[in-house]
């Protein structure tokens, strides 16, 4: 019973730890685009030719 008295207030703790990181996440603008990441990598650029 006293370990019950420890893990239910370290689970709520990290539970609002997770919502303050998505929160945050959220406000920063990390998902403002979520299909340039996904177009990008199938855009086909020659870099090589750059470098030269």
């Amino acid at each position: 019973m006293t370990t019950l008295a420890y893990l239910i207030p370290v689970a709520l703790f990290l539970g609002a730890l997770g919502l303050v990181g998505f929160l945050w996440a959220l406000m920063s603008g990390q998902y403002e685009d979520l299909d340039g990441a996904a177009e990008r990598i199938l855009i086909d650029r020659d870099d090589k030719a750059d470098q030269l």
